[in-house]
Formats: structure tokens, sequence, C-alpha cells
């Protein structure tokens, strides 16, 4: 029999990634909240690859810090490998990448949850969401206990509708044998939430002993190990190798010989699968001229032998799996412990979100992660920061924070989500980015603290240490304008070493470090006045002299993009009888409804000309 359980402030459906980042925001802000999880042990499961960061995905880590959310702290205590990526480009394109330890991880974020003030972590699964006349959302659990909440984040992940595939086999599930949310998915169609089917997949689990590492190149950690978290005090360990080997003929023709029994060529998934991570079986088919294809043998934990399988997602046969897993080199006697298999999932469009992620048809509900249509760790961790902060706003009377796509990469995520929407899982890279010089991942703090301090999620003592960082970097940069380098012998050989010329008189040493071929470390000699502080603040300087114009011109397109931002479009306005706009921009116009003139300018379909006649109708109101 149905019984009332509680009343709540927020109501955070999920605990993976997005939902945890929701659900403490919340709290945090002083919200009464509760996050439900299907299953206890799935609070901040990695079902697939157990790392976080990569290109791209290091900035969502180091952005979500700054603003005071938990992932990068989290990764922090249970790296197990760390390494910046693209250190052989420019700053704008460094990535931090982590492999994790996976139980690890999930215990600590666990127990984060679990000792938070105003939030309370339930096993149950909803199966119905309603709302009623009273304003308040309703949610009803398998066991018949009825919940009210001011408002809901719905952070599914791929257990909304979930159904797993391995070749001619297909039952619903969620990920790593998790029970599915299939009733919540009819509960959401019912309410009038038009939901899709996407689909992703995981590589095979290995047993480290079954496998031979001699064979394969190994990958070791960065000796200078750079942390997620600004704030982080601790020491990272560099305690595991990873390993690279390659698939070969022999596979790619075990694949092709089965493709037919492959439930993505044989037309069972309908699911839309991720455009920038593929199945094994699909690499072979679009790259059918690539000889072989990379793969990275990796650690899930310091406690356990599994080993994750990187760049080998099937959803092929258990038996063809084995087949072509044993003709790669150093796995021919490898041990699976988990077999691969693709998911199959329901999300939602995330043209019905806004900007604050908070649905525009239905008041006081928010989407986040997977189910907005996205993948990955990071980009789930991002909105679901993003939907709890503003849910919490909305029910203090506040207005929602929103990001703009010149101060972060959580800014240019949502945006791209909800102003041109996506046709497959969306991931996040570098190249999305127009601004991508501004928004590195080494000065997001500079970036997003101050907005963190002021929404109320970064402590005094993170403050202080920002401002005091911020103040060394004032100090060096000045110091750096006045201080001359004199030549010498010495400082002249190591400058023809570099190809850069010689020096006959002093010159400020601003003016070396603005020399391409020049850096901090190879003047640090020279420099007899050179102050003890952290590497951080000599990588800010240094940047920041040497990228200078780069920067003043990025910031000036900054400028101009805000200066459209800040032209609101009304809610309720009737694109269709805007007089001068094209057909294509009509629909358009009216199935986003942009919330500014920037907004507009950046849906597909919206021309120039179409912001023109926009800008002219506000201008005559």
């Amino acid at each position: 029999m149905k019984y009332f359980a509680e009343k709540l402030d927020i109501a955070v459906i999920g605990a993976g990634h997005a939902g945890i980042e929701a659900a403490l925001a919340a709290a945090r802000l002083g919200c009464n909240t509760m996050i439900f999880a299907i299953n206890l042990d799935s609070v901040g499961n990695m079902p697939c690859n157990p790392s976080i960061g990569g290109t791209s995905k290091g900035h969502l880590v180091r952005e979500i810090d700054a603003l005071g959310g938990e992932m990068g702290i989290a990764a922090d205590k249970n790296t197990l490998q760390t390494r910046m990526l693209n250190t052989g480009k420019g700053p704008a394109v460094h990535s931090l990448r982590a492999q994790i330890d996976r139980r690890g991880y999930c215990a600590y974020m666990k127990n984060v949850i679990e000792n938070r003030q105003n939030l309370q972590l339930k096993q149950a699964e909803i199966v119905s969401l309603t709302r009623d006349e009273d304003g308040l959302w309703h949610l009803l659990t398998r066991l018949e206990a009825e919940y009210t909440a001011k408002c809901v984040i719905l952070a599914t992940g791929t257990f909304l509708g979930g159904r797993i595939f391995v070749g001619d086999i297909s039952y619903d599930s969620g990920p790593d044998g998790m029970f599915p949310a299939i009733e919540l998915a009819q509960s959401l169609k019912d309410l009038g939430v038009q939901l899709r089917r996407f689909k992703t997949g995981t590589p095979p689990r290995l047993n480290r002993n079954s496998i031979d590492f001699s064979v394969m190149e190994p990958q070791y950690g960065d000796e200078h190990k750079v942390p997620f978290s600004f704030g982080f005090d601790g020491e990272i360990v560099n305690s595991e190798a990873c390993y690279v080997t390659y698939t070969n003929d022999r596979t790619k023709q075990i694949i092709l010989d089965n493709l037919h029994r492959s439930p993505l060529y044989g037309g069972k998934i309908d699911g839309v699968g991720p455009r920038y991570c593929p199945s094994i079986e699909d690499k072979i088919v679009r790259f059918a001229e690539k000889e072989r294809h990379q793969l990275f043998v990796e650690p899930c934990g310091a406690d356990t032998q599994e080993m994750y399988l990187q760049g080998l997602s099937s959803s092929l046969p258990e038996d063809v799996q084995l087949e072509f897993l044993h003709t790669i080199p150093g796995l021919e006697k490898a041990q699976v412990m988990r077999t691969a298999y693709a998911i199959e999932y329901d999300c939602v469009d995330p043209l019905s979100l806004r900007s604050s992620l908070e649905f525009r048809d239905f008041d006081g509900l928010y989407g986040a992660g997977q189910f907005n249509g996205s993948s990955g760790y990071e980009e789930a961790a991002a909105q679901g920061l993003v939907a709890g902060i503003n849910a919490a706003r909305k029910i203090k009377g506040n207005e929602p924070v929103i990001l703009d796509r010149a101060g972060s990469y959580i800014g240019t995520l949502i945006d791209d989500l909800v102003t041109k929407g996506c046709t497959d899982p969306y991931r996040m890279m570098t190249s999305r980015s127009e601004y991508r010089l501004l928004l590195r991942q080494d000065n997001a703090d500079r970036r997003l603290t101050p907005l963190g301090r002021e929404i109320g999620l970064i402590s005094d003592e993170r403050w202080e240490s920002f401002n005091r960082k911020l103040e060394m970097i004032e100090e060096e940069a000045e110091r750096v304008r006045k201080v001359v380098i004199h030549p010498s012998d010495k400082l002249n050989e190591m400058l023809v070493s570099r190809e850069t010329s010689a020096l006959n008189i002093g010159v400020r040493m601003v003016e070396l470090l603005r020399r391409p071929q020049i850096s901090y470390a190879d003047l640090a000699e020279f420099d007899t006045q050179r102050p003890d502080l952290p590497y951080e603040v000599f990588e800010q300087v240094e940047i920041s002299i040497k990228y200078e114009g780069y920067l003043k011109r990025q910031e000036a397109q900054v400028a101009e993009m805000r200066r459209l931002e800040v032209r609101k479009l009304p809610e309720d306005i009737d694109y269709s009888k805007i007089v001068g706009l094209r057909l294509e921009a009509i629909e358009k116009l009216n199935k986003v409804r942009p919330e500014n003139i920037g907004q507009a300018s950046r849906i597909s379909g919206v021309s120039p000309a179409d912001i023109s006649v926009l800008l002219i109708r506000l201008q005559g109101e």
C-alpha cells in the first residue's frame, strides 16, 4: 500500500557522476536533498573506462573543481597514474588524464554523500514521476513510498529503459548487470517528455595474470604530477603502468567473418551510438584501409587484477569476442572477467531544455548527463553541477546561473546541447570552442572560482588560497618586466642551442620569455632574483607573456559575443509573425526558443541576415 515518506526540496534521480554533483551542490547550497540510486553499489560507478579527464575532458574536471564541485578531488585521491596529454602542442589543448582506482573512487564519493549535511542517499527505484496541481513533483518508489519535491533532477545515465546486447542475446538491464529503470521511462513518456534511444558500449575486462605484457609498449605516468583540484594538497603517486598493443589482420578477418552476428549490423539495435568512440566492429568497417587499431590495457584498481581494454568496445557474441581477442599480441591467453556489451537507453532531446538545464515545458524539472544526450563522466558531472546549482537557486528565488561559451567549456557544452541539439551522444572536444586559448585547463580557477564563491560553493580557506595565488602571479608578472638578464657566454650558448639569437646587451626578462623557443626553466640559472614560487604561478605568467597578442584578440571576440548575449529575446515571441525571417529560421527559432541574440546566432539554419532582422525587431520595441 502506498504511503507518504517525506517532503523534499530537491530530488535527484540517479547517483552517477551527474547525480552526485547535482545533489552535493544542492545540499551545499542549503536545500533538503535526496539522491536516489537503484543500487547503492552504483554510486559514482565507472561502467566504462576507469579514468577521469583526457583531451578537453580534463578542462571540464578542472572547471568543475574551480566552481566548487567534487570530481577533481575524488580523482586526485584515487589516482593510479596521471599524464598531461598534448604537451607537444600549445597550452590551449594541454589536458590532464588520470587512471583511477574504480572502487576507491566509488567508495570516496559514497562517503562524501553520506556525510553531507542536508543530503540523504537512498537505494530506491523511482517508478513514477508526476506533477500535481499543488506545484510539487510526486515521486513513487518500487516499494510504494511517495516523496514530494519542489524540483527534480533527472540524472538516469544509461539506466532509463536500459537494454543490453551481446550478439543474438538481449535483455533489459542497466550497466554492470544492475536493474534498469523501465517504468520511469514510461512515466516520463506519459508526462509528455519526448524520449529517444541512444546506445553506447564497453570492452571486455581481463585478468592481469593472463596477459603477457612483455610484448606490449608500456606507458608510464608523468614525473611532474599535476592534480585536477586546485585545492588538493596531498601527494599523487604514479603506482601503475598502462600498456599499448594492436589488432592485426587476423583480428580484422574474424570480425568481418562474423559481422552478420553483430546486433549493430543486424538491425537489432535502434539506438544511435557515439561517433567518437565506436565499437571495434564499427572501426573495422568504417576504417577498412587501416591495418591495425591501437588498444590500451589499463588497470581498474590497486586491489584487483581486472584490466580494462580501451579501444575494443564490442557487442559481438561472446565466442567471437574470445576468438578475436586471442589474436592480439599479449592477449593470446587472456581470461575474460567481464564480457563486452552494448547498452541501449532512453534520453531526451536537449533542445527541450533551457540553458539552466530546466525543461522549457516542465517547471522545476531538470536534466543532466547522459539523459541529456551527452557521453562521458566529465560531461555528466559538469551538467549535474549546473543543474544542482540552478535547482537550488530556483527554490531560493534567485536567477539561474548561465555559463557562456567564452567563460568555460561547461558553458560551451551546455550551449551546444540546448542550442544545436545532438543526433548522437555528444562528446566534448577542444575544437568545439572558438575561445579555446582563453579556456585553458591551467586557468580554470582564475575564470570560475570567483563565480563559485559568489554562488556559495567555495570555502573561506579555498578563497584565501586563490587570492594569494593571484597576488603571486601579479607580483611575478611585474618582476619579469623589470628584471634585466645580462649576456654571458653560457647564456648565449643556450640561446643559440634553442635556435634563437644571442644577446649583445642586457634585455628585460619579459623579452626573452616572449621568444617561443625560451621557457622559464631555460632561464632559471640566469635569473638570480628568481623567487621560490609554485610551478603554476610561473606557468600562468609565462603563458600570459608568450600569447599576449593572441589573448587580446580573443578577448575582443568575447566582448563582441557578449554584446549579443545581453540582447534578450522575449520567451513568448512568435517568430512566424516577424517579417523578413526566412522559413527555415522561423522553424528553428520556434523550436529552440533562444534566450538571447547570441544563442539565436548559433542555431543551425539561422543566417546573419535573420539575426539582423531580429536586432531591428528588438530596436523597435
